[in-house]
């Protein structure tokens, strides 16, 4: 059974009953009422991960604005907020700016609360082992909001409680530290009380897909000490999935087939450590800003979004690859003469050498042969063509969060900055050996460990182009405050222009600034 995202709204909407009365409407439970057996904890859980399928986190705008920030997207939208993002732009009263804000809280608030009614039902209540992955996919996806949140918004504030009282539903902003020593506890918690697969265990989750594991939170883990420069934390970290006698190694692989990552054929698979689960199945209505109903369909937009333009393709081109980015995948031909296969996975693009000239199984339909679109998350190539844009609600593709191919790119970059960098050569290797590219050890022997960063930072973009990693990974090397690098980025993508010291975050929703006067703007507001 992959799907867990089944709509729960009624279990998060906890109104307060009448005392007097001591009576309550069975549809709308209270905090009272509700947390008493198992099966409302399992659907507390599972409201959690419904706000991660919601406008603001991963059906678009979060994706969207993320990837156009980096240097590997542009927009190209008649949404001016699409393109001014890009840009770094944006105004502090955008919708999608404050969509992002709100639905990555709502995935905490839903969380706080798993935490803190979950431990008040009786054990008795839950098959063995199955209150401890309720409370570790609470604590993970809790970690995951804030990540996301403070890797988004530079300065946010840290909620980890229901609110109670009128002065908590105005909180101020936390410290970076703070956050960051939040999300690490949360992480450390979800690892150890989450199973390594579900395929074994007893309760409502037995053999569920989709559901957080032992090796996400520890690859998460792994990540966020890397954020946070802590390299020996991070070693230990990854080492546990790539060294013989690790917890988790020989858990998670490589799929021989790269775009095996992105289709809905082989989602969860041995090389996706944390995905969130999307259907193209059910309901009738999408998934954009709203709360979802009985008829909420569970589709991405990014099938259309990102989709090409054209007749029959339903796509909106609201963002296209960079041009610096198109010739990062020509920079090296494959040990048999071709383009990098990542190249037309990601990108669609008219490559009559490498047998591309097709969209959507038909001709090249455009003018011009050297239009590029993006083809990663959308429909382009799978064999399913939108007849109309009245259909485009069929976006069934999980998003992947975080992949195996994360993980050696990570281990090799935190043994590089630990001054191990020959040790490094084999975990790019792996990666660098399914696109059939020749063996870096002897293109590029002997590089000196800022000739190694510079490395891992080409492999991290043609690896992860257009999966929402590029501007994080901009921002923690710190390349727009070095000249150098700053006019690199400007000449793979001209955004960069008009890029502004602090313009890197997104700003604190103007709303948020304006009902709460303990919050803090950030650099770009």
């Amino acid at each position: 059974m992959k799907k867990i995202l089944v709509v729960f709204a009624a279990a998060m909407s906890l109104i307060a009953c009448d005392d007097k009365l001591d009576l309550y409407n069975p549809n709308y439970p209270t905090t009272e009422t509700f947390w008493e057996t198992a099966a409302h904890a399992d659907a507390g859980v599972i409201a959690t991960y419904n706000a991660l399928a919601l406008e603001g986190t991963y059906t678009r705008s979060f994706p969207g604005l993320s990837d156009s920030r980096g240097d590997d997207v542009q927009g190209n939208s008649p949404w001016g907020d699409l393109v001014l993002v890009g840009r770094f732009t944006i105004p502090s009263n955008s919708d999608p700016v404050m969509w992002i804000w709100r639905d990555h809280y709502l995935v905490a608030t839903r969380a706080n609360q798993v935490l803190k009614y979950v431990p008040e039902i009786p054990d008795e209540q839950f098959a063995e082992g199955h209150k401890n992955r309720v409370l570790g996919q609470a604590y993970f996806l809790r970690a995951f909001a804030y990540f996301s949140l403070i890797n988004t918004y530079q300065r946010i504030p840290l909620i980890t409680e229901p609110p109670v009282g009128k002065e908590a539903y105005y909180p101020e902003t936390a410290t970076p530290e703070a956050v960051w020593e939040q999300i690490i506890a949360d992480l450390q918690q979800a690892e150890s009380l989450l199973p390594i697969s579900y395929a074994e265990v007893s309760g409502p989750d037995a053999g569920q897909k989709g559901r957080v594991t032992k090796g996400a939170a520890a690859g998460l883990l792994g990540k966020v000490y890397l954020y946070t420069k802590r390299y020996n934390e991070a070693l230990v970290q990854l080492e546990k999935f790539v060294k013989p006698g690790g917890d988790l190694h020989g858990v998670y692989s490589l799929m021989p087939d790269f775009r095996s990552n992105f289709n809905t054929i082989h989602e969860n698979n041995a090389e996706s450590l944390f995905e969130i689960q999307f259907s193209a199945e059910g309901g009738t209505d999408g998934n954009w800003t709203g709360e979802p109903n009985a008829n909420w369909r569970q589709f991405t937009g990014l099938a259309v979004t990102y989709a090409p333009p054209g007749d029959g393709f339903g796509g909106y081109k609201d963002y296209e690859p960079s041009p610096g980015l198109y010739r990062a995948f020509k920079q090296e031909k494959t040990v048999d003469g071709k383009s990098d296969p990542r190249l037309l996975v990601t990108i669609t693009s008219y490559e009559p050498d490498d047998n591309s000239t097709e969209v959507y199984g038909r001709e090249w339909p455009y003018a011009s042969q050297t239009v590029r679109y993006i083809r990663k998350w959308t429909h382009d190539g799978l064999g399913i063509l939108d007849d109309a844009p009245e259909t485009f609600e069929t976006g069934g593709t999980n998003y992947r969060i975080l992949r195996y191919a994360d993980i050696l790119l990570m281990y090799a970059e935190v043994l590089n900055e630990l001054d191990r960098t020959v040790e490094a050569y084999p975990f790019i290797q792996q990666v660098r050996e399914r696109a059939k590219l020749p063996d870096l050890a002897v293109t590029k022997p002997g590089l000196s460990k800022s000739g190694m960063r510079d490395q891992i930072a080409h492999e991290r973009m043609l690896e992860f182009a257009i999966e929402g990693q590029r501007i994080h990974d901009i921002i923690r090397w710190g390349w727009l405050y070095d000249a150098d690098k700053l006019a690199a980025l400007k000449e793979r993508d001209s955004d960069f222009d008009s890029w502004r010291p602090g313009k890197e975050y997104l700003p604190i929703p103007f709303s948020e600034l304006n009902n709460n006067r303990k919050l803090s703007p950030n650099d770009a507001n």
